[in-house]
């Protein structure tokens, strides 16, 4: 089951997967570019108007079906992943943006020192 942290992009709590269920979803968001590359050399398109549908390929789908959460924007999905986001912040209790981060962006409270 997909563990829910806030998002400072989404700026809500979202269900973010992990590395096995991201090897799932990544995959076909892989078949997605593909498909879009496959669409625009067919159609002579440019890549605005590709129609959403081909980039998707079932990885909103899969997204539903690991998390219960119906998630609209293909491009939330690349960062809706555990492994991306550091621990939750000492004074907010939001993730930091990275493991690496040394200041929570939510509340401006410095993170300990590793």
């Amino acid at each position: 089951m997909a563990k829910t942290l806030y998002c400072w992009r989404c700026r809500t709590d979202v269900p973010m997967l992990d590395e096995q269920e991201w090897e799932e979803v990544s995959t076909l968001l892989q078949k997605g570019l593909e498909n879009a590359k496959e669409y625009r050399r067919l159609q002579d398109a440019p890549l605005h108007q590709v129609p959403k549908p081909i980039f998707d390929a079932g990885a909103l789908d899969r997204y539903f079906e690991i998390t219960g959460f119906r998630e609209t924007d293909i491009d939330a999905l690349r960062h809706h992943r555990l492994v991306l986001f550091g621990p939750p912040c000492a004074a907010c209790g939001k993730p930091l943006r990275t493991s690496q981060a040394k200041l929570c962006t939510e509340c401006g409270a410095e993170a300990p020192k590793s």
